[in-house]
């Protein structure tokens, strides 16, 4: 029997929390239920994939341990761009081929294409803004590999990215310490990730397939022909599973994926609305969203209200002292960059978990040895688009539209354990302090 249950909503502090009305609280999954298809967690891929299957006619449930827009679907900055692995093209080709690294950019694109396809038929106002991206040179040997870069994707994948002189980036609005050129790529744009996964979940809903908040599974284990998946109140049991969690994933539930997953942390800070003064000191008004050429990036867009977003990559451990460290080095880097904004206060700041794999990629497809169980996981920071686009095809492979083989190679890749899991952060610590160092 299923029941009525809201317990209270998780606040994160986010500056997308305030920007909309109080969402629906989905009810608690109490007793038992019985579903063609679960999927463990709502976010992009995980509703993106719901979505495509309800509206199959396959019945479908989604199970949260928290809320919709909880998780990093909730939490990012709001960059619908090309991205989902930390390999750049050059690797991407030495490691694939230059066929299968086209398909994949080619993938990418068709992730954004479908959430600017979405928000539009669906009559969602997400705050969009931004046509492409920009990447700013923070040294000046960083403006010729960009050259280099524009010159090679010209050649290899005919992108037309549009490099931009240290005067030029100036007369477009692109006013910072440091920024040493920029190289501007015509695909993305940016949005109130909020709006977007509410949505998602709405359209969800009218579908026919059911969202159980405050419902974490805690264990998933075979039952005859179906897979068990065991909540706090109650189960359901299903032919078939997908794991969506990403960085928020329970790693056992299932076992598998104990160690395959590296969640790494991402800071973002908003300012409070800018005036026309304080824009032109700085020399910022430019509309499009942007990053530096950092290994351990810092990535920032003037938001449609005039306030600033800026992101870091960085932390390790949740706790208040390392939390507190990591929001005050955040702050620091932004007062360097944008020196006129340095008595601008922060309004909101918040955290949250970029989901690393091993091989540097996604992974969308069957999980070995776990028939009728799919993920798509592994973002990498970028997953708007990528997570999205990930979730329908993942529903393809799981009614038969779809094959393994209509996946780009670099998502067919099984998550492989990281050597020593349990000490996964603590070197992942001393990533961090080297990527530091060559950054400098």
């Amino acid at each position: 029997m299923l029941q009525q249950a809201k317990p209270p909503r998780e606040v994160i502090g986010s500056y997308w929390e305030a920007s909309v009305d109080q969402p629906r609280l989905d009810r608690q999954l109490m007793g038992n239920a019985l579903f063609d298809v679960a999927v463990v967690g709502a976010g992009y891929a995980g509703l993106s994939a719901a979505l495509k299957l309800a509206r199959s006619g396959v019945s479908v449930c989604v199970l949260e341990a928290e809320h919709v827009g909880y998780g990093a679907s909730g939490r990012n900055g709001g960059f619908c761009c090309i991205g989902g692995t930390t390999l750049d093209q050059h690797q991407l080709i030495r490691k694939f081929g230059l066929d299968e690294a086209r398909r994949f950019l080619a993938y990418q694109v068709a992730g954004i294409n479908l959430v600017a396809q979405r928000l539009e038929a669906w009559g969602v106002d997400a705050d969009c803004h931004s046509s492409g991206e920009t990447v700013l040179a923070h040294r000046p040997r960083d403006a010729e590999t960009l050259k280099s870069e524009a010159d090679f994707l010209k050649e290899n994948f005919g992108m037309k990215a549009r490099l931009l002189s240290k005067e030029a980036l100036g007369e477009e609005g692109y006013g910072g310490a440091g920024f040493h050129g920029g190289m501007h790529v015509p695909y993305g744009f940016a949005l109130n990730p909020m709006k977007y996964v509410l949505a998602l979940a709405g359209e969800l809903r009218k579908a026919g397939g059911s969202i159980f908040g405050k419902s974490p599974v805690t264990n998933l284990t075979r039952d005859g022909e179906r897979w068990h998946l065991e909540t706090e109140h109650g189960y359901v049991r299903a032919r078939k599973v997908v794991l969506a969690g990403n960085g928020y994933a329970r790693e056992t539930a299932p076992k598998w994926l104990y160690g395959r997953t590296l969640p790494a942390m991402s800071s973002i800070q908003v300012t409070r609305p800018l005036s026309d003064g304080e824009l032109a000191d700085q020399g910022w008004t430019s509309q499009t969203m942007a990053a530096d050429t950092r290994v351990l990036l810092h990535y920032f867009r003037l938001l449609p209200d005039r306030r600033f977003l800026f992101g870091t990559r960085g932390g390790i451990f949740e706790t208040e002292p390392a939390l507190t460290t990591m929001r005050k080095h955040a702050r620091s880097d932004f007062e360097s960059m944008f020196p006129a904004w340095a008595d601008v206060e922060t309004e909101y700041s918040w955290h949250g978990n970029v989901c690393l794999a091993r091989a540097l990629t996604p992974f969308v497809g069957a999980v070995p040895g776990m028939e009728g169980v799919y993920a798509a996981l592994g973002w990498h920071g970028s997953g708007i688009a990528m997570a999205s686009i990930s979730g329908e095809k993942l529903a393809g492979l799981i009614t038969g539209a779809l094959t393994q083989d209509d996946l780009p190679v670099p998502l067919r890749q099984p998550l492989k354990k990281f050597p020593l899991p349990l000490f996964r952060k603590l070197y992942l610590q001393g990533a961090y302090w080297f990527y530091g160092w060559k950054d400098r």
